[in-house]
């Protein structure tokens, strides 16, 4: 994921996204994940990244996805930092299923 940092220095971007496959082995080999950080530049700690995990389709669709990585760029834009420092104004998680209806 710090492999954003360098490559996102060097061209000047004020924020990076880096996709990254999960590690064979995983409970959930076919999920992917992103982490998106403000002002790249080597050395960064992982403390400055923001991470949306489990995109898949058993688990968080590629459009909530997409929602909530415009949520955090629009964020970090916003606040000048992202990671730990980054307070987000409203939570951009995806909602919860209905509960079907109750049968008496």
């Amino acid at each position: 994921m710090a492999i954003g940092d360098p490559i996102g220095a060097r061209l000047g971007a004020r924020c990076v996204v880096v996709l990254i496959g999960e590690r064979p082995g995983l409970s959930a080999s076919d999920s992917l994940g992103c982490y998106v950080t403000f002002g790249p530049e080597p050395g960064l700690p992982d403390s400055r990244r923001n991470c949306i995990s489990n995109i898949r389709q058993d688990g968080l669709s590629v459009e909530a996805a997409a929602g909530q990585m415009e949520a955090l760029l629009r964020a970090m834009l916003a606040q000048g930092t992202s990671g730990v420092a980054l307070r987000r104004a409203e939570r951009v998680d995806p909602p919860a299923p209905a509960l079907p209806d109750a049968q008496d």
